[in-house]
């Protein structure tokens, strides 16, 4: 039977409850039992699709096509237990669901309220596509005192006494920060994120700490006393240097057995992180170094690109070398057309994104990486303006430009109107609503043989996720193979561009998915690390690589 550990945070925003989630799913796999992470975020938004990343960061998309909260990444790298539809729900889709009830007649004219109906939707989540599954992990969006998470808080105060004894856990993630003035770690703000949530009607029952150094034994004690938890249920979250020692780090301040206990499990295997350890010591003692220059239009906020820059840690892992990356700005780039920002780095990645904005910044990165022979990696909207590139540059067409950005008598990039999915057409057009209405989800390609990518997948089929609005127009692909840009992926029914790599060139790769949703640290994605590979040899070339 399924239990459930119920995730919640305090004091601050932002203090890790998805990787602590995620790295406590990873230590209960670690013991042998199947876990399953779910995310309930607050916010009235339907789902992150139409959020700017700015805010919100980075949409994880699931094979099942949602648009998610970027933890469920954090998830799914950690644990390899892929997501669903049925793990990310918030305030929107459950308002959504009450109110279409509702229009229906099926509340039969009671009158529709919090609780119960808002509390019973949320349960109903949680408790719902459990099937052998040991422990669900349930993370909640937001802070405790934050008004729209109450409803969330009550749902599971709820479930704790409907369930039976020893089924649910709660885990609170409070800050314990340094004062430096005072010289002094500061127990005050957990005391008071934990009144809170006493206040309305939960009892933690383990609290993890985060802090910058280590948390004294009489400072644990105090948040023992005051917060009425077991002393071997405070545990410390000291900062690391990569968040992969995560798990280790608190198994070693023994989260793992403290939430095993308060669920009233005794005796359980033994932890098994060998995999983990490997990752570390690859991360930690890497033998080279190499540069990799990421030009994005959302760098002000690293979360708006969490799940590329992790899958270039990976292909860092997969080569043993530190992949460093040096953020280069498309708005920066289009305006002063400068090549020197291009100095020092051994490959180049131009990642997604929508809009015209900064479009001409990543076109001319697409050009210089072609012309310098720099390893080059284009990533869905990346994809699209290297086939800009070639267009305009190699076929001469210097109006090739995408329908997104307005009319153009060359629309080498087109709005994708209808596809497959599922045996069903799809259909869209330029009146279709926003959210949710993208080509979204995983999607089979298939590959040409004696290319590149096939010899790099080791597989003629692959599946990969996608999330875009526009493709390239197959009206000019025989022009742009004819200039040398292959188009070795396509869609089954050849409809579909999904995969362009350009000939003569060491790595020109572009794509139309997003494969870094699916690279993990202990099974990098296989692109990121044949990228990362030509890369170091670029960097050996030059002289450039670092030892």
């Amino acid at each position: 039977m399924t239990q459930y550990i119920f995730i919640t945070g305090g004091v601050a925003s932002s203090l890790g409850k998805g990787l602590t989630s995620a790295a406590l799913g990873a230590l209960l796999q670690s013991r042998g039992f199947n876990v399953k992470i779910k995310k309930l975020d607050p916010y009235l938004n339907v789902d992150p699709g139409t959020m700017n990343p700015f805010q919100h960061g980075e949409v994880f998309v699931t094979d099942d096509g949602a648009e998610t909260d970027l933890d469920l990444g954090h998830y799914e790298r950690f644990t390899n237990v892929p997501s669903s539809i049925n793990d990310n729900i918030t305030t929107g889709q459950i308002y959504k669901r009450i109110i279409s009830k509702e229009r229906k007649g099926d509340y039969l004219g009671r009158t529709v309220q919090i609780i119960p109906h808002v509390t019973d939707e949320i349960k109903e989540f949680i408790l719902s596509n459990n099937d052998n599954i040991d422990f669900c992990l349930c993370e909640i969006g937001g802070t405790v005192g934050d008004i729209e998470g109450l409803p969330f808080f009550e749902a599971i105060r709820q479930l704790s006494n409907e369930l039976k004894k020893n089924m649910t856990c709660f885990l609170h993630l409070t800050l314990v920060p340094y004062i430096s003035a005072a010289g002094e770690v500061k127990t005050k703000p957990t005391q008071h994120s934990v009144k809170e949530l006493r206040s309305i009607g939960i009892q933690p029952d383990i609290l993890v700490c985060r802090c910058d150094r280590e948390i004294s034994k009489s400072d644990i004690r105090k948040i023992s006393v005051f917060c009425n938890v077991n002393e071997d249920s405070v545990i410390q979250a000291i900062d690391v240097d990569t968040i992969y020692a995560v798990p280790k780090d608190l198994k070693t301040n023994g989260l793992d057995v403290a939430v095993l206990n308060a669920l009233g499990k005794n005796s359980f295997p033994k932890s098994n992180l060998r995999k983990w350890n490997k990752v570390v010591e690859r991360i930690r003692k890497p033998i080279g170094e190499v540069t990799i220059g990421v030009v994005g239009k959302y760098l002000d906020l690293n979360d708006a690109y969490k799940s590329l820059f992790e899958a270039l840690t990976h292909g860092g892992i997969s080569n043993n070398v530190k992949v460093k990356i040096k953020n280069i700005d498309t708005d920066k780039l289009e305006k002063d057309k400068n090549k020197t920002v291009f100095n020092g780095i051994s490959g180049i990645l131009v990642p997604g994104g929508f809009g015209k904005r900064g479009s001409e910044g990543k076109i001319f990165a697409s050009k210089y990486a072609r012309e310098n022979k720099i390893p080059f990696f284009g990533i869905c909207f990346g994809m699209q303006m290297a086939v800009v590139d070639v267009a305009r540059n190699l076929l001469e067409y210097k109006s090739a430009s995408s329908s997104e950005f307005g009319k153009t008598d060359t629309p080498v990039i087109g709005l994708l109107t209808e596809w497959i999915k599922d045996e069903e057409i799809q259909k869209r057009d330029l009146q279709s609503e926003y959210g949710g209405t993208m080509r979204l989800g995983s999607y089979p390609a298939i590959l040409k043989k004696g290319s590149k990518v096939r010899n790099i997948y080791g597989s003629k089929k692959v599946n990969e996720r996608h999330r875009h609005r526009y493709e390239v127009n197959m009206s000019f692909i025989d022009d742009l193979e004819r200039v040398g840009l292959r188009f070795v992926g396509m869609s089954p029914d050849g409809l579909l561009p999904e995969i362009v790599e350009l000939k003569n060139h060491p790595w020109f790769i572009g794509v139309q998915f997003h494969p870094e949703l699916k690279s993990r640290p202990f099974n990098p994605h296989p692109l990121f690390s044949s990228f990362i590979k030509a890369s170091v040899k670029k960097s050996k070339i030059s002289g450039k690589v670092k030892k």
